[in-house]
């Protein structure tokens, strides 16, 4: 949070995030997703690299899945959370 804290006092137009969930507690990482669909929601495009397909993909407006260094899908996130394969590979449903 202090990373994303320092980052954000530039105003910048895009911001990279790199498993901003990871290591977190539960509770944490539910605020965390929240922030960052704030800053989205007030303008700052986000390119965000997640394992939490599920958080990711509810937040997003576009994703690429990628399985070892390549494309594997792509399209808008809202297609993919409900996308068989995706389902079945990245969201354990």
């Amino acid at each position: 949070m202090l990373a994303m804290g320092r980052a954000l006092m530039s105003k910048p137009r895009l911001l990279l995030l790199d498993e901003p969930s990871m290591g977190l507690a539960p509770i944490l990482v539910e605020e965390i997703f929240s922030i960052i669909k704030t800053i989205n929601e007030n303008g700052t495009t986000i390119l965000l690299v997640e394992q939490n397909a599920y958080k990711a993909l509810a937040i997003a407006d576009s994703a690429y899945i990628l399985e070892t260094g390549s494309v594997a899908k792509e399209g808008r996130a809202e297609d993919l959370i409900l996308d068989e394969d995706v389902k079945k590979a990245y969201l354990g449903t």
